[in-house]
């Protein structure tokens, strides 16, 4: 088989799989989110810590909660990851540096995965599992729990409560994320993934002794993948062979990354009672995916001179068992989700194939976006394109029931400019510092895109690298966490606070004059306006990383 039929038998299974997952499990989100039944171990998990299961939370009550479970979280890591050597199943490491174990102990409570250290190396069995995979884990029902807050604003009415933030959590966390990634796991297992407490010794070809790290693997890299984390328990997260070892676990991997996601936009129509409403924000989703993989997988199929191909230039940074088309549906699902994990080096791509990974994240990683982030980034640029057509026609805005007024925009306009901020900004200051010169893995534009995908990936809380940056000085560890806390926190508070707004005010009826969102029309307007402020915002940027290395 060529390696093109095989790309697209593979493109095909993954899409068979996520259709047939799309009704049954963005249903069961749906349910889980609005039923009033409480399982006997959420009440356990209630009795424990307090909480009245049957009390509500308005915005700025729920926005606080986020936070400060957040807050609690990172100081628990961090004490946790520098304690490690007191741990058992500690492997004899070390604890972790102060900074390492800040920006690393940020970096899984928002979701972001960004890893500035060799997990094998660095970690031991109880620091992964008791840290790292907990919070991937709770960021995951984090993500959820926001996105359901949201959609609650839209259908409630003269309403003055999103719901219970502890309950969300609980149910997103029991009732979706551990049964599904226990059966991931035991897939993983199946396919060759490691799942051990101890190390193994081998016998090379050539009759030396070879050591090969051991650990509970396959039970992270589940939740690694379905919860949008990315974060490997090996260096090379899933390019290793132990975290990844066959072309069919790859495909698992992409399908664990995507399922979730898409499902939730079927959970989204359900749950507004307009389920072409779902369909068509899956539609604008599919369709910025499907452009950016065609774009990446045509770069890296085709982005080479004959001559270069057959010296292997097409396969450097990717995995033999792997090769071009598994390599690019990998970079643009993770890039296209908030999820980072790699299958190959995104420093190796071609100019047009690194470009458009990293332009996945600067439109906000909304096709289809993070575990709840990517349904409620989409509402929020939705939000902006009914604004923008109310301006064209001379009336007040509406979305899904709701008058869309000046306090709501205060809100998209502030969420909107928040991640560009932390991206131009940090990487502008980073490529200021005369240090960051040495910490550069090539110079000119390719070093550019460097810095500029690192602070992408960290405000996006997408936690991916390019590769070739050094960024284990102090500096690189404290402005990465800031823009991954700022770039995590900060949208989730002006999206509750958005939510709240919606939910006091009544529902409006629909008249002729209103703008239908649903249709192929609207979709294509929203289209247009994710990739317009995307350009505007980031093109000087992109103008000298990939586009100057391509021209050059």
């Amino acid at each position: 088989m060529s390696d093109t039929a095989g790309g697209l038998l593979s493109l095909a299974a993954l899409l068979a799989l996520l259709a047939a997952a799309y009704v049954p499990l963005g249903d069961h989100m749906a349910r889980v989110f609005t039923s009033t039944r409480h399982l006997r171990a959420e009440r356990a998990v209630y009795r424990l810590t307090g909480v009245d299961p049957d009390a509500e939370q308005g915005a700025r009550s729920y926005a606080t909660s986020v936070v400060g479970f957040s807050a609690v979280g990172v100081a628990v890591l961090v004490g946790l990851l520098m304690a490690q050597a007191a741990l058992p199943l500690h492997r004899d490491l070390p604890g972790v540096p102060f900074w390492m174990s800040v920006n690393t102990a940020v970096s899984f409570v928002t979701n972001t995965n960004w890893q500035s250290y060799a997990g094998e190396s660095t970690l031991g069995f109880t620091a992964q599992m008791a840290g790292l995979a907990v919070q991937n884990f709770l960021s995951a029902a984090v993500g959820l729990a926001v996105a359901v807050a949201l959609v609650r604003g839209f259908v409630r009415s003269r309403s003055g409560t999103l719901g219970n933030f502890w309950v969300d959590l609980t149910r997103g966390t029991i009732r979706i994320l551990l049964p599904l990634s226990l059966a991931a796991a035991l897939l993983l297992v199946a396919g060759g993934v490691v799942q051990s407490f101890a190390d193994s010794t081998i016998s090379t070809l050539a009759g030396h002794p070879q050591v090969l790290t051991g650990g509970p693997v396959a039970s992270q890299e589940a939740i690694k993948l379905l919860g949008n984390n990315g974060g490997g328990f090996f260096n090379a997260n899933s390019a290793h062979p132990l975290e990844n070892p066959t072309a069919l676990t790859n495909l698992l991997q992409v399908f664990l990354i995507l399922v979730l996601p898409v499902s939730l936009t079927r959970t989204l129509g359900t749950m507004l009672g307009a389920r072409r409403q779902g369909l068509a924000v899956l539609g604008v989703m599919t369709l910025l995916w499907t452009v950016s993989l065609v774009v990446t997988t045509c770069a890296e199929v085709g982005g080479h001179s004959a001559a270069a191909r057959a010296a292997g230039a097409a396969m450097e940074g990717k995995e033999t068992r792997f090769g071009e088309w598994a390599s690019a549906l990998f970079a643009v699902a993770t890039t296209g989700t908030s999820t980072g994990a790699v299958n190959a080096s995104h420093d190796s791509l071609t100019p047009a194939g690194g470009g458009a990974v990293l332009a996945n994240m600067m439109l906000g990683e909304v096709a289809p976006g993070g575990v709840g982030a990517g349904v409620y980034g989409i509402l929020v640029m939705a939000i902006l394109t009914v604004f923008v057509a109310g301006l064209m026609v001379g009336r007040t805005p509406e979305l899904l029931g709701k008058k869309i007024n000046a306090a709501q925009m205060t809100y998209v306009a502030l969420y909107t400019l928040t991640t560009p901020v932390l991206v131009l900004v940090g990487t502008g200051t980073a490529i200021a510092r005369d240090d960051t010169a040495g910490a550069l893995g090539n110079p000119g534009g390719h070093g550019f895109s460097e810095v500029l995908y690192a602070y992408t990936s960290a405000a996006n809380n997408n936690g991916s690298a390019f590769g070739g940056l050094t960024v284990t000085s102090d500096f690189f560890q404290v402005s990465l966490a800031l823009a991954m806390l700022l770039g995590r926190l900060v949208p989730i508070v002006l999206v509750l606070l958005l939510a709240g707004s919606l939910a006091r005010q009544g529902t409006v009826p629909r008249t002729s004059g209103t703008l239908p969102t649903h249709t192929p029309l609207f979709a294509a307007m929203l289209v247009g306006v994710i990739v317009v402020m995307t350009g505007l915002t980031y093109f000087p940027a992109l103008a000298l990383g990939p586009i100057a290395e391509a021209l050059s």
